[in-house]
């Protein structure tokens, strides 16, 4: 079996980069919530000031496990259905093609997979129906019925449609936003990754990244940098299966190789036994015919030296 190595991400941002995005700026002081009092600095004019050295460490944890989650071949869903993170987590899941949803998240979508996957299969009918043109002999009334389901589904599923079962991991901008997807991610043991903003409880968070979850340039900076981990990763996963491949197919060479040598010795054994057979064959006939051939003669000498007798006799 091939092992799987995962080296350290890369460290390709510096606080600067996260200051200039906006990342430092938290929620108002009236609005916090007291279990993020380990990720802030401070407070400047009535604002929580999130301390970026560890914003850096978070993020750096959390690529390091989409890294390794990604290397192993699993898929990371982004979740992000706020103005500010749709733009910037639907450009990165769909150039890296991983799952997301950036519209509405819609209950049991981890929890209920069955429902969703009939409402999906429901969505690919219908574009079928618009491929054949099978839905152009239905009545009109029918087919505006038929495309307003289509619009909604596209709406909402759009997203998650090619999604390989469960994800690897969840990608969530807004917590607070995003709590049912959480608490679904959390009840399935699905790993959560999640920009953590003054106001909210990272509890239910595996690799929080205390960073304001409001700034567009800081969400689009945070999750181009999760895309070049995805590609990273998937890169090195590229690596290992093709590694796989090839002990597979040497493996398997090495497998017909033997069962050929075997069915050949097989078939050399079975040879050997037949030549055997046929001399132990031809021995016992050969005997067979001299002792016979000795019967005649003893049988023809008793007749001639009876034959012989018989005038005396007389």
């Amino acid at each position: 079996m091939v092992t799987m190595t995962t080296p350290n991400v890369r460290q390709d941002v510096s606080i600067q980069d996260l200051l200039e995005a906006g990342l430092h700026f938290g929620h108002r002081t009236k609005r916090w919530n007291p279990k993020m009092r380990k990720y802030l600095f401070g407070q400047k004019n009535g604002i929580y000031i999130i301390d970026l050295l560890q914003t850096l460490d978070g993020l750096q944890a959390a690529r390091q496990f989409i890294f390794d989650t990604v290397a192993r071949g699993r898929q990371i869903l982004f979740v992000g259905t706020k103005k500010q993170a749709q733009g910037a987590l639907k450009a990165v899941a769909e150039q890296y093609k991983q799952p997301y949803v950036v519209n509405r998240w819609l209950g049991g979508t981890l929890t209920n997979n069955e429902t969703i996957r009939k409402s999906i299969a429901r969505m690919r009918e219908i574009e079928q129906m618009e491929k054949d043109g099978s839905i152009n002999a239905l009545p009109k009334k029918e087919i505006a019925r038929i495309r307003h389901e289509q619009d909604k589904l596209k709406y909402n599923l759009s997203g998650i449609a090619d999604m390989k079962g469960n994800p690897g991991a969840l990608f969530v901008v807004d917590i607070n936003c995003e709590a049912i997807a959480v608490a679904e991610a959390n009840r399935l043991n699905i790993p959560v990754v999640a920009l953590v903003d003054a106001n909210v409880d990272p509890t239910p968070v595996d690799y929080p990244i205390p960073a304001n979850d409001d700034a567009i340039r800081g969400i689009k900076l945070i999750a181009d940098l999760v895309g070049i981990t995805i590609q990273q990763a998937e890169a090195e996963y590229a690596k290992v299966a093709a590694e796989e491949a090839r002990r597979r197919a040497a493996e398997e060479a090495a497998a017909a190789a033997k069962a050929k040598e075997e069915r050949e010795a097989r078939e050399k054994e079975r040879a050997a036994r037949a030549e055997k057979a046929a001399a132990d064959k031809a021995e016992r006939d050969a005997k067979a015919a001299a002792e016979k051939a000795a019967a005649d003669k003893a049988a023809r000498d008793a007749e001639a030296a009876a034959a012989k007798e018989a005038p005396k006799a007389e």
